[in-house]
């Protein structure tokens, strides 16, 4: 970008040193040299602020993460107390610190009946990433050297590292990064309105997509296929529950064939659908499980995988063929950000946050569906606190935008300028995830915003001759 086209940027101020100097993730670069940032300063509880001054409501819990909201100062002490007193040791050949150790303790004691350990990360993307690494050297370890293809979803978001992004099955995360690398698989995402066949109910739909994950395995032949991975409820894919009996069903299949699932639930964990885990929600019984972003409230980085004994006996038994179990991360068990979480898991606890949400998420939801009606939408989804709404120009035909029209896009830019934040999902979906803190009053506050946003699109749509 030349320096004349930065003169509606003060000198030196912050937007104009944001466009020289930092490379954005999930950007478009080009169109950021023209419009510039939005710098968020400060934050306190669901609303944050911005460098203007404006206030948002935070309807999003930033990157699905934010659960307790802004400005917990217990967090802050936590992480400060812990700095003071060690502020780093490592975890590699046998060392460990207290913290870590407690809160190994403490996410195996709340996980899912059958989960026995746990493998620190420092994100979802790690954690994900860390998991084929996990599904590859626990075949090697049992001999079994073609069974190595891990399945997952179309639309479903696993993270972003190289291996992770091969999980995932959004292309937007795919295109021009040569991925998704050898072995790695998908099959169709659970996601009924969209895809379900006239007359077909919920179940049958379900049953189906069992069917098609039944028939992939056996054409790929069961020796060489390791892995399912899924989210509980797809999120950056669409905020999208899962259809009546589909995991029931999909976890059937895996057992026949003898394949691991891996549930994500790097965005359910920790309170998000009303339970500790999604797992708990949709009675799922995973082999592994990776947990992130409300794991910390995203106070630090940090993440997880946890395992049932029997990977984990494997996984021990590697070292007689293979010596150490040689992966890891150098903040993997980080002290501050092991503090940090522990202190999030005491707040739940102590402040019954999922209560919390259970006693808030008819509001919520009820909330979401006043927008059922509207000519715009198409259709309403959610559970617990996390839901969308996907808007559709044909709402009885279930038709779709052109994206390159970006319409929901266009919702969550006019939703900035009535002070909420909110997020555009392929398939022109817009997802609300706000802190599990938020007040019944501040959901007025988020569905009132939304809704003028959704007026202005309205008007937009059919200016632009859309519908």
């Amino acid at each position: 970008m030349a320096p004349s086209d930065r003169t509606r940027f003060a000198p030196n101020s912050a937007a104009a040193r944001d466009i020289e100097y930092y490379l954005h993730p999930y950007t478009n670069l080009k169109v950021h040299e023209e419009n510039g940032p939005l710098i968020i300063n400060s934050g306190k509880g669901v609303f944050v602020y911005d460098d203007q001054g404006k206030e948002y409501i935070e309807g999003m819990a930033g990157l699905w993460c934010t659960s307790l909201g802004y400005g917990e100062e217990r967090l802050a002490k936590a992480a400060y107390d812990q700095l003071l007193q060690m502020s780093y040791t490592q975890g590699f050949t046998h060392r460990s610190n207290e913290t870590a150790i407690n809160l190994a303790e403490k996410l195996i004691s709340i996980a899912p009946e059958g989960m026995r350990k746990v493998f620190f990360t420092n994100s979802g993307s790690e954690a994900n990433d860390t998991q084929v690494k996990i599904v590859w050297y626990y075949n090697n370890t049992l001999g079994r050297p073609e069974k190595k293809k891990i399945i997952g979803r179309k639309k479903a978001y696993h993270g972003i590292t190289l291996a992770a992004s091969s999980l995932t099955g959004v292309e937007y995360a795919q295109k021009g990064f040569d991925v998704p690398l050898d072995r790695f698989l998908h099959v169709s995402p659970a996601h009924y309105w969209r895809d379900g066949q006239d007359g077909e109910s919920e179940e049958e739909y379900a049953t189906r997509l069992a069917n098609e994950l039944d028939q992939m395995i056996e054409a790929e032949g069961p020796e060489t296929v390791a892995a399912f991975i899924a989210e509980p409820v797809m999120g950056a894919g669409g905020a999208i529950p899962p259809p009546k009996t589909y995991f029931a069903k999909i976890q059937a299949v895996l057992k026949k064939h003898e394949v691991l699932f891996i549930a994500d639930e790097v965005i359910t964990g920790f309170g998000r659908t009303g339970n500790m885990f999604a797992c708990e929600t949709y009675d799922l019984k995973p082999d592994l499980m990776s947990v992130a972003k409300a794991l910390s409230s995203a106070y630090l980085p940090i993440g997880g995988v946890m395992m049932t004994d029997e990977i984990y006996q494997v996984l021990r038994d590697g070292g007689d063929k293979y010596g150490m179990w040689n992966t890891g991360y150098t903040y993997s068990g980080h002290p501050a950000s092991a503090a940090v979480a522990l202190e999030t898991l005491t707040i739940y606890e102590e402040r019954d946050t999922i209560g919390h949400v259970r006693a808030v998420t008819p509001t919520f939801q009820a909330g979401l569906q006043s927008f059922a009606d509207h000519p715009l939408v198409g259709e309403v989804r959610g559970v617990g606190l996390v839901g969308a709404i996907e808007l559709c120009p044909d709402k009885e035909n279930k038709g779709a935008f052109d994206p390159a029209a970006k319409v929901a896009p266009y919702l969550v830019a006019r939703a900035h300028e009535y002070g909420v934040i909110l997020r555009a999902l392929p398939s022109d979906g817009v997802a609300f995830c706000p802190p599990l803190i938020i007040s019944e009053d501040e959901i007025g506050m988020v569905m009132e915003r939304a809704g003028k946003a959704l007026e202005d699109t309205w008007a937009y749509v059919h200016m632009e001759g859309l519908v």
